[in-house]
């Protein structure tokens, strides 16, 4: 099940636009401004934010550029009826993936969340975690300002992790998002963990990596139990 954040002022379209998204099987929540907008974008996990540009109290340019300095890298569908290339380029360049043009079909906008919701946007260059923070380009990591030593594969290893936002991500995701098809040998993942684990703790970094018995990794700022 796809879950959306929808992030428009007009109340009547917004109506339309939801009940046709329910109808798809999708879970919406509702912003009407820019500050309720990053509001549930920073208390809840989406898989893709559908965001106009006329929004009172903070517009949607705004908000697309503060989600991506937080290193959210939520895909973005900009909805407006700015049709100039110049506005979309200003669009694509404060953060967005997508660009949808007022009027449009609703069956185009499903066609397009859909197409979106199981990737992670390319449009952001830092991600973070707790104090914990990683570099897309170059791939650096780091937790109160200094380096985390890590290998090119452990460095691709907590990406992900940090990706999933503290959720827990099985071994056999894991293995395919760091190495793909060139799978390793069965302990390689293990060894990786330890090596990640004993990084972040040399760097004093607030964030843990932890197992969960049958399902796998996640991070999290919370001290283990048990």
């Amino acid at each position: 099940m796809i879950r959306v954040l929808l992030v428009e002022d007009d109340l009547g379209l917004a109506g339309n636009i939801l009940d046709y998204l329910e109808l798809e099987d999708m879970v919406c929540d509702h912003a009407a401004n820019g500050m309720a907008a990053l509001h549930f974008q920073q208390t809840h996990r989406y898989q893709v934010i559908i965001l106009d540009i006329n929004l009172p109290q903070m517009n949607g340019l705004s908000v697309c550029e503060h989600i991506r300095n937080e290193g959210d890298d939520t895909p973005i569908i900009i909805l407006t009826a700015r049709d100039k290339l110049e506005d979309k380029l200003v669009g694509f360049e404060k953060g967005a993936d997508d660009y949808l043009i007022k009027p449009f079909a609703m069956a185009e906008l499903v066609a397009r969340v859909s197409a979106l919701a199981n990737r992670r946007s390319s449009q952001v260059n830092q991600l973070t975690f707790g104090n914990v923070i990683l570099t897309v380009n170059p791939e650096v990591a780091m937790a109160n300002g200094e380096a985390i030593k890590l290998s090119p594969t452990t460095y691709r290893l907590l990406k992900h992790l940090v990706r999933a936002g503290g959720e827990c991500v099985s071994r056999a995701t894991l293995v395919e998002a760091v190495w793909g098809e060139d799978a390793p040998e069965s302990n390689a993942l293990k060894v990786h963990i330890h090596h990640l684990r004993k990084a972040l703790t040399q760097a004093n970094a607030n964030v843990q990596l932890l197992s969960r018995p049958n399902s796998g990794f996640y991070l999290s700022t919370e001290p283990a139990h048990g």
